[in-house]
């Protein structure tokens, strides 16, 4: 295997760099699962056409729980995050749903294990291999000193938070040869959960990734695009595998495509689902938009996003969208993303 960028007398100094870090990682905590038949159903109201709908809350949230030395300090905020959703909770009005990137360190781990959520799935972890078969790899020469060593210090850094039982969950790993620079010290993937909510006739199938960062992996762009599209690749492999047919479907998380169009039209490419700024800019009378948007394509604007499809049943239309922990009055700015959050109704006959 060629490597690159790796003196030989740093052997020594890495392996000891390696163990601390991987001593300052968090393993991921268990799945918090609760019963289907003590969930607490939403409101669902009839509509005037004789069907149903309720709404569907869904929070996306890179936390910036990256652990020393990459970060410092970072506790305190951390634990502001979880407080402020428990007191969300306690007012009635937290989301259904907070999908959560970059949960890497034991302060990022202990805030989201005290979220108010009785039910939480996590993964893929540190050690987790691709299950999935895939062809594509990165080639080589492997820049060992911007971080592609082959092994993983710390997990996907991943959690899906469900207020309504999780009947069914799953993970997959992008891999150590799917990924570029610094990135590859995290082992990258996609997380999904399936929600009961009672009284909706179709299960909802949940989706949250963090893919290769841009600049920030410390390798060239080439390379950083080459391993973003792999992980397209694999994401929506693993989409088409594991959704069931025919059931509404919502992704999040953070894309890493902001002001990257060729990453964007290759994303777009691969995956039919609508998006959800692009929804809301065509409709502006049917989807409130309560934060600022600039130009006429936002979605290039951001690395956090979120996509749907509708059911056979059910069928989802995104109708508020909003920024939470964005430095707003009573929405502290308490990570280097804001939350973007989106209410979604669901509606059915």
């Amino acid at each position: 295997m060629t490597v690159t960028g790796f003196p030989r007398r740093a052997f020594q100094t890495m392996a000891l760099g390696l163990s601390v870090l991987l001593a300052g990682c968090a393993a991921l905590p268990q799945p918090r699962l609760t019963p289907v038949d003590r969930a607490t159903g939403p409101r669902i109201v009839a509509t005037n056409g004789g069907g149903h709908s309720t709404t569907l809350t869904v929070l996306t949230f890179n936390i910036e729980g990256l652990a020393w030395p990459a970060r410092r300090g970072r506790a305190p905020s951390l634990h502001r995050i979880s407080a402020i959703l428990r007191d969300m909770a306690a007012q009635g009005h937290a989301p259904d749903i907070v999908l959560i990137q970059e949960m890497f360190s034991p302060a990022a781990t202990r805030a989201v294990e005290n979220m108010p959520y009785a039910n939480a799935v996590f993964g893929p972890s540190r050690t987790q291999k691709p299950a999935r078969p895939s062809t594509g790899r990165m080639r080589g020469p492997f820049v060992w000193g911007k971080g592609e060593i082959g092994i993983h210090l710390a997990s996907s850094g991943l959690a899906i938070l469900s207020r309504y039982p999780i009947v069914a969950s799953g993970s997959e790993a992008f891999g150590g040869r799917r990924c570029a620079g610094i990135d590859c010290l995290s082992n990258k993937g996609v997380l999904h959960a399936r929600i009961h909510i009672p009284g909706v006739p179709e299960a909802i199938d949940l989706f949250n990734t963090h893919m290769n960062s841009q600049a920030a992996s410390g390798v060239s762009r080439k390379r950083h695009s080459a391993a973003h599209q792999l992980q397209t690749d694999v994401l929506s492999d693993f989409i088409d595998g594991v959704a069931l047919n025919d059931t509404p479907l919502i992704l999040g998380g953070d894309f890493n495509m902001r002001h990257d169009q060729l990453r964007f039209l290759r994303f777009r490419a691969s995956q039919p689902l609508a998006l959800v700024h692009q929804y809301c800019v065509d409709r502006p009378a049917t989807c409130d938009v309560r934060m600022s948007w600039d130009g006429d394509e936002p979605w290039m604007d951001t690395q956090d996003l979120q996509l749907f499809d509708s059911g056979a049943s059910v069928t989802v239309t995104p109708v508020k969208v909003e920024s939470r922990f964005d430095g707003s009055p009573g929405s502290p700015r308490l990570s280097d993303h804001d939350g973007f959050l989106v209410t979604y109704r669901l509606s059915w006959d």
